[in-house]
């Protein structure tokens, strides 16, 4: 694999390890010159956000920092995060993390010029148009993990503490004016972070794969990701300095978030208020529904799965397909069922009627009721 690449879609990326040291070339590119560094809490306390600091410190460009993000941020941190942009005069954003820190930093330069409350721009009809384009300042985009794809995204995943519901926040001018992929700044994550942003990134190719409406750019995009995590994500569990598979689960990531813009499903009307209620791990909570969905959409994807299952070279069909998820989930440590990671005596009413809300449930092959989702929140329990 060539270590480095320069890519123009779905924006500007420099891929390759040691890409980081461009910081701030990619901020001022972006037209920033006082930005603030977004990131979560534990990252913060790590050597690559201090090398990231010192490199804008170096360049002129400060080192301020807002590390006040959970895991599954809300909208008191995103009021934090607005505070401390607006307190340092800031011109931009660079997001750096996993998905929380990535979603949260987005959001912050969404929001930095807005009037309206952050539920106003919720993933709804053409709610997005209700902003103002002229406040959302730059965004740089630095992933620390290969997973999400949010450094791709044209959205944010914001938690509503007072419902326990996860939204998300959407307008074209989210997706980051430059990003940076440096397989190094994912040698850090320990295998379970792994495997759970790993299957993160399959499970968005998978769902993108899926659904239903018409988009043979995300479609094929969906493919070659999934191979890419069949032939990687193991490696890099096992050996996580291999700098090689780190880098192609890197790609695979920010490709599973530029094709589920073909739309997603069952999977992720699932695990969002799962994670909104319980705060369980997005990508782990992913990768543990994922074969009872398969199972769900079974009548409507079949086919699909056959045709994929021959690319990816598993043998068996949808059969095959399934048990290969299965087996994959149990080598890569993922939990058996979501009692298994911790969700007792859910209510399932609240459930079913939080999955059919969500917005991902209108890109499932299969049309969600509240019986058979009931029945599927019964099958992954």
């Amino acid at each position: 694999m060539s270590t480095q690449a320069n890519w123009s879609y779905p924006t500007a990326i420099r891929f390759g390890a040691g890409r980081i040291r461009e910081l701030a070339q990619a901020c001022r590119e972006a037209g920033m010159a006082r930005p603030l560094l977004v990131t979560d809490r534990g990252l913060a306390e790590l050597p690559m956000v201090a090398i990231a600091r010192q490199i804008l410190a170096e360049a002129g460009l400060g080192d301020a920092l807002f590390s006040g993000v959970d895991p599954n941020p809300n909208e008191h941190n995103l009021a934090s995060g607005l505070a401390a942009y607006r307190d340092g005069e800031h011109d931009g954003v660079i997001a750096m993390g996993g998905g929380s820190g990535l979603d949260l930093g987005k959001l912050v330069a969404f929001m930095a010029g807005q009037q309206r409350p952050v539920w106003d721009f919720e993933d709804v009809d053409d709610w997005w148009s209700r902003a103002d384009p002229a406040g959302i300042a730059p965004i740089v985009a630095v992933p620390t993990t290969a997973g999400t794809g949010a450094e791709v995204g044209r959205a944010g995943v914001l938690s509503n503490s007072a419902t326990s519901e996860k939204k998300i926040i959407f307008h074209p001018q989210i997706l980051p004016s430059q990003v940076i992929c440096d397989p190094q700044l994912t040698l850090s994550m320990p295998p379970a972070i792994t495997a759970g942003t790993g299957l993160d990134a399959f499970a968005h190719c998978l769902e993108a794969y899926c659904a239903p409406n018409y988009h043979p750019l995300s479609h094929g995009i969906a493919v070659e990701g999934m191979r890419l995590v069949k032939d990687n994500l193991s490696r890099v569990y096992a050996d996580g300095s291999d700098i090689e598979a780190r880098g192609h689960m890197m790609s695979a990531a920010l490709m599973g978030a530029t094709a589920f813009q073909k739309g997603l499903g069952a999977i992720h009307a699932l695990s969002h208020p799962l994670g909104a209620i319980y705060n369980i791990h997005h990508g782990t909570t992913n990768a543990v529904v994922m074969p009872a969905v398969l199972n769900f959409n079974r009548p409507m994807i079949e086919l699909g799965i056959e045709r994929l299952a021959a690319y990816l070279e598993i043998d068996g069909g949808f059969d095959g397909f399934h048990a290969y998820l299965v087996a994959l989930n149990e080598q890569l440590g993922i939990p058996e069922n979501l009692r298994a990671m911790g969700v007792v005596d859910p209510d399932i009413d609240a459930l079913v009627a939080a999955a059919l809300s969500d917005p991902s449930a209108g890109g499932n092959p299969v049309t969600m009721t509240a019986e058979n989702t009931w029945a599927l929140i019964e099958a992954c329990l």
